[in-house]
């Protein structure tokens, strides 16, 4: 990837400009270390939804993480296939399926989350921790109304 010095000094400094660099950078550092224990950044994502919300619908993990049901199924499958996750039948609804993680899961959770934090931390390395801290909370500003406005399927609404 190009430092991007090469584009316009207009475009280099405007906030969408940044943020997408700066998004695109984070997803390359995390998806890289998450490769290092052999899970892709979704799959990261949905065991990590799985442990704090367990037990948990898999139509719930696929609204709160704006995954299709199809592709929900697919990433369920493979941690399911892996051992991570359990799926029951759920307590409430017997036609539905509840999904846990595993003992495995909640040990390669471990692994991620640390490798996760890494990449972020180098991500963000040239900052000090309460610049840090800032920037996560001007971030959240940035994101809150945008999430507010669009519906489960991430479509805009209102």
């Amino acid at each position: 990837m190009t430092d991007g010095s090469q584009a316009p000094v207009r475009i280099r400094t405007l906030p969408s400009w940044l943020l997408g660099r700066a998004a695109a950078r984070g997803h390359r550092l995390v998806a890289e270390a998450l490769a290092q224990a052999g899970v892709r950044m979704m799959h990261h994502a949905v065991l990590c939804a799985v442990a704090e919300r367990e037990p948990v619908s898999q139509a719930d993990l696929g609204r709160s993480l704006r995954v299709d049901p199809k592709d929900m199924v697919a990433i369920l499958n493979d941690l399911h296939d892996d051992g991570l996750i359990v799926r029951a039948p759920d307590p409430h609804d017997r036609r539905k399926n509840a999904v846990s993680i595993s003992a495995d899961g909640t040990q390669l959770l471990r692994r991620t989350q640390t490798l996760g934090d890494e990449a972020n931390d180098q991500l963000t390395a040239a900052l000090t921790a309460t610049e840090r801290e800032h920037l996560v909370r001007l971030l959240e500003r940035i994101v809150s109304p945008v999430e507010a406005c669009q519906t489960s399927d991430g479509t805009p609404g209102g």
